[in-house]
């Protein structure tokens, strides 16, 4: 019954935004984001089951948060640091494990330019780990919202495949990867990690492996300076 309340009240919190408040177009999807990552707060958070009961908030999903955000530097070819200072900032949440506050930095940040691909997905990726690798329907609104942005971006399907295999959603992460595999340029520095990934699934698909726990960390550099492959957080 809290879930069938909860839903109508998102809904009527947009109808609301949209036909009295009058937020124009441009500014709905950001209105949207604002209430799923409201729901993803409380479903995260909160304990639907007991009326009353006190919550304790503890950092989410630290030592994958900062996986992803160094694997997102990688896939999305970016040479330079960050110059939105939204994701800087929000990126430095993450890295302490404080993926609730980055999910909320990123939010101000399309909020100012809904079209901000790399927000988009940097939030997706903090919902991801705030929910220790659940894809939640917050979570994938923004991953889809990434990619309408950039269509031509390998990051959302990348970290959405991803998020997919950790959900158990083998299917859709093979479909997404061997599609992205694909339009993929041989000389992508990452191109040999999402074919070991993809390989990886196929095995588990057809019975040859145990179930698969990603280990797509991109571009970490060892001592010497050479591209290493490290893993990602275990899920054992």
């Amino acid at each position: 019954m809290i879930w069938f309340l909860l839903a109508l009240l998102v809904i009527a919190a947009f109808v609301v935004a949209v036909v009295v408040l009058k937020v124009p177009v441009g500014g709905r999807e950001a209105v949207a984001a604002a209430l799923l990552l409201g729901v993803a707060g409380y479903v995260t958070q909160g304990s639907p089951s007991q009326p009353s009961s006190p919550s304790t908030v503890t950092p989410g999903g630290g030592e994958e948060a900062a996986f992803l955000v160094a694997a997102r530097a990688k896939v999305t070819n970016r040479t330079i640091p960050p110059t939105n200072r939204y994701v800087v900032i929000a990126d430095g949440f993450a890295r302490n494990g404080q993926t609730a506050e980055a999910a909320r930095v990123l939010l101000g940040a399309v909020e100012q330019n809904p079209k901000d691909e790399d927000a988009w997905l940097a939030m997706a990726n903090a919902l991801v780990a705030h929910s220790e690798g659940v894809l939640t329907p917050a979570s994938l609104y923004a991953f889809r919202q990434a990619a309408k942005a950039d269509p031509k971006a390998p990051g959302p399907a990348f970290f959405l495949g991803l998020a997919m295999a950790q959900s158990g959603q083998f299917g859709e992460a093979r479909e997404l990867w061997a599609d992205l595999l694909e339009r993929t340029p041989e000389e992508a520095v990452w191109r040999p990690v999402l074919a070991a990934e993809l390989q990886r699934l196929d095995a588990y698909i057809t019975g040859n492996a145990p179930a698969p726990a990603p280990d797509s960390q991109i571009g970490a550099e060892s001592r010497d300076g050479t591209v290493a492959e490290p893993t990602a957080p275990s899920r054992d």
